[in-house]
Parts: C-alpha cells; structure tokens; sequence
C-alpha cells in the first residue's frame, strides 16, 4: 500500500511559484513609492541615525556649504540632516513629489528628477543606499559618471562593495564592487577614508547594514 501511494504521489506535477521578472530600476521604484512604499529600513530608526550622525559631523568639519544627492528617496534620512544647501534627486517621480511637500517650508532644500540632471555641482556629493539597487549596467555606470561630475571636493558613498550576489537573482539589489569600478573609469579622486559600520550585516537586515561608508577627495 505505502509503494502505491509513493508511485502515484510521483505522478502529482508540482508547480513551482515563479518569482516575477525584475521590471527594471526605474519601474520598480516609481511602483513602490506610488503604491506607499518607502526607501527601506536603511533610512530609519539607528541605521537612519548613524548615517545622520557620520553626514552631519563631515559637513561641519570640512565646512560643507553645498550638498547634492543622487537617490533622495522618500525624504525620511534627509530629516536628520544638517546641510545649509541641498538639492536631491530621484528616478521616481512619487519621490520627489513626496519630498517636496514634506520639505515645501524649507527654502533650503530643491528636488528634482535625475533625468534632469544638467550638470549642477556642490561641495559634496553624496549616494546612501543607491549603488546596490543599479541593476541595470548602463543605469549604474551613468550614475557614477553623474556622481562624480556633481562634486567639486568631497564624494560620499554609503553602500555595500562586493560581487556576491547569491539570492539576490533577479531582485532589485545587485551588489557591485564598485570602488573597482571608480580605480579603473574615475580619474582625479582619490579615497581618503572607509568607515564600517556601526551595525554590520550578520544575517538579519532588520538589525545589521551591508552598506560602509566610502569618501573620496578630489586631487
């Protein structure tokens, strides 16, 4: 009886739930934001203060006057910020359309999509949490182009710098080594400091951070 039941258990299909095709970074984010979703865990709560924390003491020590962002996101870090000028931009136009009502009071602050990018530049540059979500070759190499063309001093970088991607195929994260990448396109930056963070990843993504943080000076 129980080699029948075997057999004809062998016969039942199974039907493996097919996990949805990337849309593409642009589509993707517009989606979450429009449908109420935020910039994810990395801009609240401790992860949120420690990058205030470490972006808010070089903004004072090297007299930052001027701040650009590439990937303002929901606008929920830039609430712990203290920069005396900021301009942010954003693939999602949801984004960008929820920073500027949740920033319409402060003068100080500019919000833009990144197709309009036309070539502004600040003291400081900054990417948190941006360069793994690049899926795409040609959107993560005319970003940093991007990046580094917005500086005229200091670039900053908060992300993760590794190839691994296992389980991560076809998601919206996509590690990069990406100071490789900067050695061998960027030239006239040199990177003068990489502080690990404060909570390191160990498994549980509600707790610790892959992203360290990376800053680069001009030369």
């Amino acid at each position: 009886m129980i080699s029948l039941i075997k057999k004809i258990i062998r016969t039942i299909p199974i039907y493996k739930k097919k996990r949805k095709l990337f849309p593409g970074t642009v589509t993707y984010w517009e989606k979450r934001y429009l449908n109420g979703g935020d910039s994810g865990v990395g801009s609240y709560g401790f992860f949120g203060e420690f990058k205030a924390e470490v972006l808010n003491k070089f903004v004072s020590d090297h007299n930052i006057r001027t701040v650009i962002e590439l990937g303002c996101g929901d606008g929920n870090q830039l609430k712990m910020a203290k920069y005396p000028e900021y301009l942010g931009f954003d693939v999602s136009r949801a984004a960008i359309s929820r920073c500027r009502e949740i920033f319409r009071s402060d003068t100080n602050k500019t919000f833009r999509l990144m197709s309009e990018y036309d070539g502004e530049k600040a003291d400081l540059a900054i990417s948190l949490d941006v360069i793994f979500h690049l899926v795409e070759n040609s959107i993560f190499e005319n970003y940093m182009q991007n990046l580094f063309k917005a500086s005229v001093r200091y670039i900053i970088i908060y992300s993760s710098d590794s190839d691994e991607n296992q389980g991560y195929e076809g998601s919206h994260v996509r590690h990069r080594r990406f100071t490789r990448w900067i050695k061998e396109n960027i030239k006239g930056w040199r990177l003068i400091e990489h502080k690990p963070n404060r909570y390191p990843y160990h498994g549980d993504y509600l707790k610790g951070s892959f992203s360290e943080f990376f800053i680069y000076e001009k030369v």
